[in-house]
């Protein structure tokens, strides 16, 4: 049997060293107190007033799982396509999640109910490493992104209603910087720079690509 190659036996240790530095930055992080509330001013300069003019009433409370995937040899995130025919953000790339209904007991139960009734991914592969800052999304949501390791062996059940498909896009693609195409939005007079992560014939942009630069950072 011929020897692995410096290469392959170097791929589990750097998967178990980046899943470690994620538990460790994400030890302890909670979801916001009031899910619903304002986003902060310190977002951007300025946003305070710009973010008004889209939340004319109080944003929606929301959440999304950010699903990491413990291949052997490598860690990845798993997206979905949102449907060509939803009334909110259709055929985007986005995480599994939705609004925190009343009957969610806060931000987790949210994430994981909906990514349960999106794409079929049972709780019981999950484990949870911690909560990202929330984002904000200009069609009057407020997110909360619950970040998990998630075991292989599931099987997904794609609800065809909200998802079109899932993919998965490794995550040192994620965090090479080389892949983060900026670029500026103008929200009123201001302007904002905004985030693409293009994947094989795949553009990661809007709140979700804001997620994974905010993951990114947090890694750095």
């Amino acid at each position: 049997m011929s020897a692995k190659t410096p290469l392959a036996s170097a791929a589990p240790v750097r998967r178990s060293a980046l899943r470690r530095l994620i538990e460790e930055r994400l030890k302890d992080t909670r979801p916001p107190a009031d899910a619903g509330a304002a986003p902060p001013a310190e977002l951007f300069t300025g946003a305070g007033d710009v973010l008004r003019q889209y939340y004319s009433s109080a944003p929606v409370a929301a959440a999304v799982l950010v699903p990491i995937i413990e291949h052997p040899d490598e860690l990845s995130i798993l997206l979905t396509q949102r449907a060509a025919h939803l009334k909110n953000h259709p055929g985007q790339i986005s995480f599994p999640g939705g609004r925190i209904e009343p009957a969610d007991a806060g931000a987790l139960a949210a994430a994981l109910r909906e990514t349960e009734e999106e794409i079929g991914l049972a709780r019981e592969y999950i484990t949870i490493a911690g909560y990202l800052e929330p984002q904000p999304v200009l069609t009057g949501f407020w997110v909360t992104p619950v970040v998990a390791f998630v075991q292989p062996g599931f099987t997904l059940n794609i609800d065809r209603r909200e998802v079109e498909s899932t993919f998965e896009v490794p995550l040192e693609h994620i965090l090479d910087s080389r892949n983060h195409h900026t670029h500026e939005r103008m929200l009123g007079e201001l302007r904002v720079p905004v985030h693409d992560i293009p994947y094989r014939d795949h553009r990661i942009w809007g709140a979700t690509a804001g997620m994974l630069m905010g993951l990114y950072q947090l890694l750095r």
